[in-house]
This record gives C-alpha cells, sequence and structure tokens, in this order.
C-alpha cells in the first residue's frame, strides 16, 4: 500500500494507485524541482549540532520548503496538462555545487485524468 494524499480541490498525490480509484487517462511524466543554498549560519549551528548531538532544525526546515516547492512545481505541471491527480511518485535528493553547499529535491510521477 502506498502513500496518499488528496487536496482540498481534489487533487491527488499517490505512491501507487490507490484502490478502489479507477484512472481514466495517462497524460505523462511530470516533474518539478527546488535548489536551496545552505547559509552560513546554519552551517554554524549545524556544526554545533554535529559536536553535541541533536537535529539541525535550520536545516530540517530549509529542506521540508524546498521539498514543498518541488511538489507545487510538480502540481502545477501536471494541472497544466489536464490532470487532477500523479501517481507513482518519487523523490530523489542531490548535494550540488563545488563546496556541496546547495541541495537538490526532485520529484516526478505519471500525470492521470480520473
Amino acid at each position: 500500500m502506498g502513500w496518499f494524499s488528496k487536496s482540498k480541490d481534489g487533487f491527488f498525490l499517490s505512491t501507487t494507485l490507490p484502490e478502489g480509484v479507477e484512472r481514466s487517462q495517462y497524460l505523462g511524466i511530470v516533474h518539478g524541482e527546488a535548489i536551496i543554498g545552505a547559509n552560513i549560519f546554519r552551517d554554524l549551528f549545524s556544526s554545533v549540532r554535529d559536536v553535541v548531538g541533536g537535529r539541525a532544525g535550520g536545516y530540517e526546515r530549509a529542506l521540508s520548503g524546498a521539498r514543498d516547492a518541488a511538489m507545487e512545481d510538480l502540481m502545477e505541471s501536471a494541472r497544466e496538462m489536464g490532470a487532477n491527480g500523479v501517481i507513482g511518485i518519487d523523490f530523489d535528493y542531490e548535494v550540488l555545487g563545488e563546496t556541496n553547499g546547495m541541495m537538490m529535491v526532485c520529484v516526478s510521477g505519471t500525470a492521470v485524468r480520473l
């Protein structure tokens, strides 16, 4: 069983096609991306956390924001195709830059119309 979410406007996102939901048309692959840069203050506090232990809240919030932005990008692309949902969602995270100072969040899936 996969993850499933439905928004207020009826748009749905799922890692699989949910039971009881019938797909009427595959519209194509859609994707969304977001890139975040680490800033010096988060880096400094993250280094302190590495020494004393604990979670790096600044990084967690930044990553969560990037993930949300990538999902919004994905849904906008799907809506432009006439979709009311995306199935087969997959996330990918990559570190970028000469000093690994940036993180990219990518999400992809298949746009469908139910």
